[in-house]
């Protein structure tokens, strides 16, 4: 039977490389994304693996206020998306009430 240090230890290791191999998928996917849409939704995932990296590092260093860290990261990141999804649907436009609204002012 192994010790549970050492079972962390390699656990740790293991959700590294995991997070390593999926920070590189999603670089490659915001590099080559065909639209804004899979970029914006790539850099959500890129956010969520940063997640995962700080709270690993945390676990492996036994210093757990690096979760807290990773807490308020989520809660930048959720804003961000909103805001990018915000601006996709909008498509850059500077008017917060649409045209539509506006012409049934005019009669």
């Amino acid at each position: 039977m192994i010790p549970v240090s050492q079972f962390l230890g390699i656990c740790v290791d293991i959700a590294f490389l995991l997070l390593s191999i999926s920070f590189i998928v999603i670089v490659y996917r915001i590099v080559t994304g065909p639209t804004l849409p899979d970029r914006i939704l790539a850099l959500d995932m890129l956010i969520a693996v940063a997640i995962g990296f700080i709270a690993t590092f945390g676990v492996h260093s036994g210093f757990y206020l690096y979760v807290d860290i990773a807490i308020a990261l989520g809660l930048i990141g959720f804003l961000s998306t909103v805001a990018f999804a915000r601006f996709v649907l909008t498509r850059g436009s500077t008017e917060d009430i649409p045209s539509a609204l506006d012409e049934g002012r005019d009669q």
